[in-house]
C-alpha cells in the first residue's frame, strides 16, 4: 500500500470532484481517509465528520474553499502531513504561509491531473 491521503471536503455525490478523487486515489493504490460535512461512504471509504485523529497522513488534498479552511488550520497542521494540495478553487496564500512555516510542503495543483500524469 502506498502512502495515505486525507481528502477534506469529501462528498458522497458522484458529481463532486472530491468523490472522483477518492476513487482514483484508491485505483492508484493509495490508502484514503475522508472528512466531509456530512457522514457517508464513497465505495468502501467512510466519510467522517468533525476532526478525527489520524496517524501517518502523508498528503492532505483540499476540496473546501478558503473561508471553510479557516476552521481546519490547526487541525491540518496537527496532523503533520508531508504536503497539502490546494485543488483549483481552494488556493489560500495565508494558509499556505502557515503550512510552510510548519515545514509542510504545499502545492497548488489538481489531484486528478497529478494522478493521470503520474506526478502524484
Amino acid at each position: 500500500m502506498k502512502s495515505t491521503t486525507l481528502i477534506i471536503g469529501a462528498s458522497e455525490n458522484p458529481d463532486r470532484v472530491s468523490n472522483t478523487a477518492i476513487h482514483k486515489l484508491q485505483a492508484h493504490g493509495y490508502d484514503v481517509k475522508a472528512v466531509g460535512l456530512k457522514p457517508g461512504k464513497v465505495g468502501n471509504i467512510i466519510i467522517q465528520t468533525g476532526m478525527p485523529e489520524f496517524k501517518e497522513i502523508d498528503t492532505i488534498s483540499l476540496y473546501i474553499n478558503p473561508v471553510v479552511q479557516e476552521q481546519y488550520y490547526d487541525y491540518i497542521i496537527s496532523l503533520k502531513p508531508a504536503r497539502v494540495i490546494f485543488n483549483p478553487g481552494t488556493e489560500n496564500p495565508a494558509f499556505k504561509k502557515m503550512l510552510n512555516k510548519a515545514a509542510i510542503k504545499t502545492e497548488e495543483a489538481c489531484t486528478l491531473v497529478m494522478l493521470s500524469l503520474g506526478s502524484y
